[in-house]
């Protein structure tokens, strides 16, 4: 089926760009809005970058605040991560994840970190694509990535648990508690 068959090759070929080949100078937010939509694989409108979720990012503490107005490879490092984990975590919980998985290394470790889990989930999930599959074939194809989809959301959703579990409680958990 040439739909399958073009899904896997997005799949297999499609990758956001390593720590280089980033702009090396800062960008202002609308450049930023407009560079993102390029790192990541999407399929019909989907969900547009704002410059409002920008902001709601950097107040919610799930990347780093912007350097005057400019924006640098760890932001652009840290929006890639973000957009592609919101579609499976919240922004709070892939914010735990990145920070959890950021202690003690520099942003491009982080990002090559993040660009090798990408490539490693995108191959296995093309791997799974049969380019001959019939139309008949698509429902039980769908469920597949759907069922292996919902066993890793159960995985990754219990060792969250365990990363905020050894986080330092915050003052408004702390206000909560002495309540208590």
């Amino acid at each position: 089926m040439e739909e399958i068959r073009a899904l896997k090759e997005r799949l297999e070929g499609e990758r956001p760009v390593d720590w280089e080949g980033f702009p090396d100078i800062g960008l202002y937010m609308d450049q930023l809005i407009s560079y993102m939509p390029r790192q990541l694989i999407h399929y019909g409108e989907g969900e547009a970058l704002t410059s409002a979720m920008v902001n709601n990012y950097i107040k919610d503490g799930a990347m780093p605040r912007a350097e005057g107005k400019r924006y640098s490879r760890t932001h652009l490092a840290y929006l890639t991560a973000l957009c592609a984990l919101k579609q499976v975590l919240s922004v709070k919980d892939a914010g735990l994840l990145l920070a959890s998985a950021a202690q003690g290394r520099e942003p491009s470790e982080l990002y090559e970190q993040f660009r090798m889990e990408l490539d490693r989930a995108l191959d296995v999930t093309a791997g799974s694509l049969d380019p001959t599959a019939g139309e008949e074939d698509l429902p039980g194809l769908a469920m597949a990535l759907a069922l292996r989809s919902y066993a890793d959301k159960l995985a990754c959703q219990r060792i969250l648990e365990l990363l905020r579990a050894k986080q330092p409680p915050n003052e408004k958990e702390k206000k909560k508690r002495e309540k208590d």
